[in-house]
């Protein structure tokens, strides 16, 4: 089964609103709708890997002390035990999907 059809999100300014698109025993794929401002603060997971896919607008990516902006359509790819996060930095929505597998 295909999803052809995305949650309707819309966080306002410094918010991030999420939605969970895939739920299975050893894989989650979350929605996140950054705001202008929204963030989600840098963390770590041990236990599996972690893939940003940017599907509109741009953001400031974090993986431990490094900080890099990237623009739709864009793939990151955050290794386990490695701290990342992310932040909109723009005055427009930025919306991607986040992939962690497995799940621990």
């Amino acid at each position: 089964m295909t999803l052809n059809e995305l949650p309707d999100l819309d966080p306002a300014a410094g918010t991030v609103e999420t939605a969970e698109l895939v739920v299975e025993d050893d894989v989650l794929v979350k929605l996140f709708a950054l705001g202008p401002g929204g963030t989600f603060d840098p963390h770590v997971h041990d236990d599996c890997e972690n893939v940003f896919h940017l599907l509109t607008g741009e953001i400031v990516v974090t993986q431990d002390d490094v900080k890099e902006t990237v623009r739709a359509p864009a793939v990151v790819h955050n290794p386990r035990g490695v701290e990342h996060g992310a932040k909109n930095e723009s005055e427009n929505l930025a919306l991607l999907t986040a992939s962690l597998c497995p799940l621990p």
